[in-house]
């Protein structure tokens, strides 16, 4: 690789700059206050078979059929009006205090930046101007018909982009939606363990509980940046 060329990092956007859970309880708390924890858990139960038997629908479908199942399964009473709360509310989501910060220093470093998401264009584009730094890329489930962990996004961002070998890194939260995928097909990965999760860490080139680590750790790495 060029020494002078700047290499590619790509995020998981949800979870990884954006606080999903914060963003999640809070549009939860409007369904029912007292049961924001079983509404979530849930949900986190319904969603993973939803894309994997239904990878043609868009999101915001996702997120409602989620919700629906969620709320069937603890017994809470979810009106029309309130099943898409989470579709409605997703481009609000937080970023972490520290992403708009971590993606300007990665920026002036010379990094380009793209988002692999699992999440519709529109949503995602709402989102974008929330983080405090121009994305130089970004690749949706919309865009590839597939949610991660399917391969779509990975083999469509080298499309894209057509990184140098050796200049792309992933960095992300979720250890089945991005890792293994990302692991599997050569790309070294970040994890960011904001879940405080149990996961071998010789499978990654490194592990954070946040983003402010980031630069220093890339740094470390002795990169042909």
């Amino acid at each position: 690789m060029n020494p002078t060329e700047p290499g590619w990092l790509t995020f998981d956007c949800y979870g990884t700059l954006v606080d999903w859970r914060t963003g999640m309880e809070r549009a939860l708390a409007q369904v029912d206050a007292a049961r924001v924890a079983d509404l979530l858990a849930g949900y986190h139960r319904a969603e993973p078979a939803l894309q994997e038997r239904r990878p043609v629908l868009s999101y915001r479908e996702i997120l409602r059929r989620g919700l629906i199942s969620s709320a069937s399964e603890n017994g809470v009473d979810l009106d029309d009006e309130h099943a898409t709360v989470l579709a409605d509310t997703m481009a609000t989501w937080p970023p972490f205090t520290e992403t708009a910060d971590i993606l300007a220093a990665l920026k002036a470093k010379g990094w380009k930046l793209a988002i692999l998401s699992n999440v519709d264009n529109d949503i995602i584009e709402k989102t974008l101007t929330l983080l405090g730094e121009p994305i130089d890329l970004v690749v949706t489930a919309e865009d590839v018909g597939s949610y991660k962990p399917a391969r779509g996004h990975f083999e469509e961002f080298r499309r894209r982009a057509q990184p140098a070998e050796g200049g792309w890194i992933h960095v992300a939260c979720s250890w089945r939606h991005d890792v293994v995928p990302a692991t599997e097909l050569g790309v070294p990965c970040v994890f960011v363990n904001r879940e405080g999760e149990a996961h071998d860490p010789a499978r990654v080139v490194g592990v954070l509980p946040d983003l402010t680590g980031l630069p220093d750790t890339l740094a470390a790495l002795d990169l042909p940046l």
